[in-house]
C-alpha cells in the first residue's frame, strides 16, 4: 500500500513538503501494525503525538520519500501546480509494481502510475496517514530549525502558518525570503512591496532547501538513518 499527502500548503511561509509512504503489511510486525492503527490525520494531532508517530511510521514503512517545493517555486509556478508535481515525485519514488496507489484528496494528473484519490483519505487510509506524519514532523523540524536565521517572525512557534502572531510580526517587520509573495493573504495587505524584492532581485532565494539537517538536529539516529536510507 502506498500513500502520500502534504504539508505546508496553507501556510504564510516555508515551504511545501509532501511525503510517501510504503507498507508492506506481509512484512511487519503486531507493534508496527498496532502504531499504523494509531495513525490519522496529522492535522488533528498534537506535536508530541506527531512525533512520538514519526518513528513507529518510520520502522513499520518499507519506504519513505519526500519532496519539496520552495517558496520561490510556488511564487513562480503556483500553489496546486507545486503541490501536484511534489505529490507525483513522491509516488513515483516509492511506488511498487504491485501497489495499490492513494493519494489524498485529488487526482495527480501528470502521474504515470495508476492511483486513487481518497477523499479525506489520511483520515481513512494508513498509508496515506503514514505520509502526513512524515510530511508535517519533517516540515515542521525544518521551520523550527531555521527559525533561528529569521527570528522577527518566530517560525519555532507557527512554522509558517497564518497565527495572530505572524501576521502581526508581517505587518511590523515585512516580508522575508521564506515568505511566499504569491498568496493573497490579509496579512500582505498593508505592505508596500515596492520596497521588497522583486523577483529579479530574489531569484534563487530559498530554491535550495536541505532539509537533512534540520532531521538530524531533533531526530534519533535511526530514524535518520531510515530516511536517509529510504528517501
Amino acid at each position: 500500500m502506498a500513500g502520500v499527502d502534504e504539508a505546508g500548503r496553507g501556510s504564510l511561509a516555508g515551504p511545501l513538503l509532501a511525503a510517501g509512504v510504503l507498507i508492506d503489511l506481509e512484512r511487519i510486525g503486531r507493534s508496527e501494525r498496532l502504531a499504523l492503527a494509531r495513525l490519522d490525520d496529522s492535522k488533528q494531532k498534537s506535536a508530541e503525538e506527531r512525533e512520538t508517530l514519526y518513528p513507529q511510521v518510520i520502522r513499520a514503512a518499507a519506504q519513505v520519500s519526500v519532496a519539496i517545493r520552495s517558496p520561490r517555486c510556488i511564487d513562480r509556478n503556483g500553489l496546486h501546480v507545486s503541490n501536484i508535481a511534489a505529490l507525483t515525485d513522491c509516488m513515483h519514488s516509492i511506488a511498487r509494481a504491485d501497489a495499490t496507489r492513494l493519494v489524498d484528496g485529488f487526482r495527480l494528473h501528470r502521474c504515470e502510475l495508476e492511483h486513487t484519490p481518497v477523499v479525506d483519505g489520511d483520515a481513512r487510509s494508513a498509508a496515506i496517514a503514514a505520509a502526513s506524519v512524515i510530511a508535517k514532523v519533517t516540515r515542521d523540524r525544518y521551520m523550527r530549525r531555521v527559525a533561528a536565521l529569521y527570528p522577527q517572525w518566530s517560525f519555532e512557534g507557527n512554522v509558517g502558518y497564518s497565527t495572530p502572531e505572524h501576521r502581526e510580526a508581517i505587518r511590523s517587520h515585512g516580508i522575508c525570503p521564506l515568505h511566499r509573495r504569491s498568496f493573497a493573504s490579509v496579512a500582505y495587505s498593508q505592505l508596500g512591496l515596492d520596497g521588497l524584492p522583486g523577483e529579479e532581485d530574489s531569484e534563487g532565494l530559498a530554491d535550495v532547501i536541505d532539509i537533512r539537517e534540520a532531521i538530524r538536529a531533533e531526530a534519533d539516529s535511526d530514524d535518520v538513518e531510515a530516511v536517509a536510507g529510504d528517501a
